[in-house]
């Protein structure tokens, strides 16, 4: 059974950092890139960043780079998400989602989503 297991949000201020952690099992790490969505209330889910484990390659959001940093350790088949300089509009529900190649047309498995609040 695939699992992803979304964990790290939280309520922060503005200017603050978060680091969310997605655990995948059910599948071997590197067959699909795996990353996050979100969805901010009254608004479509989107993608957010995405790594592929096989061979390190990223996607950002063009409004999250320069902020945000996605990473993989592969040995505990997990991914991470550095979310710093948070900003009000990242205010969202993230899932952890693959495949992931920044569209959710193209997501198979979704893990269950983590709120991530900034305040002003």
């Amino acid at each position: 059974e695939v699992q992803l297991q979304a964990s790290g949000g939280g309520l922060v201020q503005a200017g603050g950092s978060l680091r969310l952690s997605c655990a995948a099992s059910g599948f071997a790490f590197d067959d699909y890139a795996i990353g996050w969505f979100r969805q901010a209330p009254g608004k479509e889910r989107a993608g957010v960043s995405c790594i592929s484990s096989s061979d390190g390659s990223t996607y950002y959001a063009d409004s999250v780079k320069g902020r945000f940093t996605i990473s993989s350790d592969n040995a505990k088949n997990t991914v991470y998400l550095q979310m710093n300089s948070l900003k009000p509009e990242d205010t969202a529900v993230y899932y952890c989602a693959a495949p992931c190649y920044g569209v959710v047309a193209g997501v198979y498995y979704w893990g269950q989503g983590t709120q991530v609040t900034v305040s002003s």
